[in-house]
């Protein structure tokens, strides 16, 4: 079992940054690949990026690639969300999601919502124009 809890959100004007930064609960953080989802409203949960669980592979979703890095630290069971330039699109909800890693299957990724095994609850990001 694994927790996930967000932090990091707030209220930015457009062009501004945030980090977001996701804890996790328990001692094998490091068997997990790691996403970031958004959801505005009136809209399905979306990928936003996917990091391995080394943090040699990253995956983005087109609309943010540029602007947004995801990052990992296993030493703090953490993952971050870099956000920069950030526009009133990037409005939403942002969750964070652990995939369970089975051993010797490398830099899996994971882009899709059913592929990952735990949810955070979230953290509202707004920007403002």
């Amino acid at each position: 079992q694994v927790q996930l809890v967000e932090s990091g959100g707030g209220l930015v004007q457009a062009g501004g940054s945030l980090r977001l930064s996701c804890a996790a609960s328990g001692r094998t953080f490091s068997s997990y690949a790691m996403g970031w989802f958004r959801q505005a409203p009136g809209k399905e949960r979306e990928f936003v990026a996917a990091i391995s669980w080394s943090g040699g592979s990253t995956a983005y979703v087109d609309s943010v690639k540029g602007r947004f890095t995801i990052s990992r630290d296993n030493a703090k069971n953490t993952v971050y969300l870099q956000m920069n330039s950030l526009k009133p699109e990037d409005t939403a909800v942002y969750y964070c999601a652990a995939l369970r890693i089975l051993p010797l299957t490398g830099e899996r990724l994971g882009v899709r919502e059913y592929e990952y095994d735990y949810w955070g609850q979230g953290t509202q990001v707004t920007v403002s124009s």
